[in-house]
């Protein structure tokens, strides 16, 4: 048996969890005031989804899926991102006949088998937001605004918002076919996969990082140059939007991201501080998904952002992320039963309100007291045999080292007022009880 965690995963420490729940509570925040739901899907479907879906050409289909039969020969797949399976609920659940737009949004893990690197683990953590049901450029707008007001809304400065059209199916078959043959020409300078990708779906060369790849992608054709009107109009009203709200951003002809269901709109949000893999979310507009899942015509546009990517920039930029928070209330047991027995049922009482600690094994007052301290606890419940037969408790507060005596019924507000409760109702509370 192993004693290490598989290679391309992490364990989320105590400490580091704290700053996880952080991060996860501000997006869940951001994402509800947008109006978008959250849906929940199975972190693993049929490998089918993803083959039709994802598209045949990619790198997760061909490279990165871990998929595997079930008992009865079923080819099954661990997600390896968020929005087919989002599709596929969408359409099996009927959430287009409650009226549209649908606005769904996610907060998982993935499943890729990649090389692990900074930021980037097999098992990933995705946020992810989709807009179901309108082809309206505005739609493509919201999804761009709600991630960058997401990131900085997470404490991320120094964004960059990379922003390109990919076309339709009107006008980039003709952009397909003539970069299709520019690469041919140079086919020589290609990696094994993108020879590959050459007979697929050439736009995937423009995203390989092999440097010999990336030099030949140097000079290819500009798909800027052939978007049909109406492509060439819903870009620009997007960007439009992008510059009436005061959102910076670069138009970029070489972004095509890394799936093929993409239409139109495509877009990556960048920063500084990751290095050279800088990305730390995009996505694009998706309009025959739907349609490739089974489902009726339903044109959509959505984004994913790793939260190992979000925790990485936040490093780099120094943020003071929290840490596991202390007990409000430390009990310290003076003596033996019956004052431990009572301090376990005075703590489970406390913790109706308070987050509470207690002592399991026996220490003397003074240990305890130690290490109460260590923790940061500011208030201190002293259990003994004098408070058990008087009724009153010996309750010191720790950062002035004051102590008092207060009646069992005047115990919880006097808490509240010492420890605080940590949430809106304390206050009330405080004054019920009094």
């Amino acid at each position: 048996m192993s004693g290490k965690a598989p290679r391309g995963t992490q364990d989320i420490l105590p400490g580091a969890s704290a700053a996880w729940t952080w991060v996860e509570s501000r997006l869940r925040e951001g994402l509800l005031r947008y109006g978008y739901r959250e849906i929940r899907t199975p972190v693993f479907e049929h490998t089918d989804l993803f083959r039709r879906g994802v598209g045949e050409s990619t790198d997760i289909v061909q490279k990165e899926m871990y998929t595997f039969p079930d008992r009865k020969g079923r080819s099954l797949t661990l997600r390896p991102e968020g929005t087919a399976p989002v599709a596929r609920a969408f359409v099996e659940h009927k959430l287009y006949a409650g009226g549209r737009p649908v606005k769904l949004f996610y907060l998982g893990p993935m499943f890729r088998y990649e090389r692990p690197q900074a930021g980037r683990y097999r098992q990933h953590h995705q946020v992810g937001a989709e807009l179901l049901g309108t082809a309206a450029p505005t739609a493509d707008f919201e999804i761009i605004a709600l991630l960058v007001d997401l990131l900085s809304g997470a404490g991320l400065d120094g964004l960059a918002v990379q922003v390109n059209s990919v076309g339709d199916a009107r006008c980039r078959p003709a952009f397909s076919g003539e970069l299709r043959a520019y690469l041919l020409e140079r086919v020589d300078a290609l990696c094994p996969d993108c020879r590959r990708r050459l007979e697929l779906n050439p736009l995937r060369v423009l995203d390989c990082k092999v440097p010999g790849c990336r030099e030949v992608a140097r000079d290819i054709p500009s798909i800027q140059d052939h978007l049909c009107p109406d492509c060439r109009a819903h870009q620009e009203e997007v960007l439009g939007l992008l510059r009436d709200s005061g959102i910076a951003f670069r138009v970029d002809d070489r972004l095509v991201r890394g799936l093929d269901y993409y239409t139109r709109t495509v877009f990556e949000v960048q920063h500084g501080g990751l290095g050279a893999q800088n990305a730390v979310g995009g996505g694009g507009r998706y309009d025959r998904l739907i349609e490739d899942v089974g489902g009726p015509a339903t044109p959509g546009v959505g984004f994913s952002s790793g939260i190992e990517r979000i925790l990485l920039a936040l490093e780099t930029e120094g943020a003071v992320l929290p840490g596991d928070p202390p007990p409000q209330v430390a009990l310290v047991v003076a003596g033996e039963d019956p004052a431990r027995r009572a301090a376990h049922v005075l703590a489970r009482r406390l913790r109706r309100r308070f987050a509470a600690e207690v002592e399991f094994d026996p220490r003397s007052v003074g240990a305890q007291m130690r290490a109460a301290n260590r923790t940061g606890v500011p208030v201190v419940v002293v259990v003994g045999d004098e408070e058990i037969a008087s009724g009153k408790w010996t309750v010191k507060d720790m950062r002035t080292g004051h102590q008092s005596t207060v009646p069992d019924a005047e115990l919880e507000a006097h808490l509240a007022r010492l420890a605080g409760r940590g949430d809106a109702d304390a206050d009330t509370d405080a004054r019920k009880d009094r």
